[in-house]
């Protein structure tokens, strides 16, 4: 099992929930590819209300609109593993935003890491 901890890079892709890739959820795409690059660990959380650049907002209160709300999928790993994966995301976003944030890992473990918990 891979083990991360100092200095490490974070990449947060905002999307909308309805976004596709090859009628595939836009967000369950950027997450396998992440994985099958072997990235450390990738989460996708699902925002209650948000607008982007065309300043529409989605919200969940609003049935009407509560099919397209705003996602983020957060990646964590080594710089040069994120830097390395951010080709791939230039194919597959075309309407979102990319950020990269510099952060520090102080613990990450997984269940098969021969501790206890679950």
């Amino acid at each position: 099992m891979s083990r991360l901890g100092g200095p490490a890079l974070r990449l947060t892709v905002l999307v909308g929930e309805s976004d596709t890739w090859h009628h595939r959820p836009l967000y369950s795409e950027i997450v396998h590819r992440a994985r099958a690059a072997g990235l450390a660990g990738a989460s996708v959380f699902r925002g209650i209300e948000g607008f982007g650049a065309s300043s529409l907002v989605h919200t969940a209160r609003l049935l009407s609109l509560s099919e397209d709300l705003p996602v983020a999928v957060v990646i964590v790993d080594e710089e040069d593993r994120v830097r390395a994966f951010l080709p791939q995301l230039e194919e597959l976003v075309a309407e979102g935003l990319v950020l990269l944030d510099r952060c520090e890992v102080v613990h990450y473990r997984g269940r098969g890491a021969g501790g206890g918990g679950g």
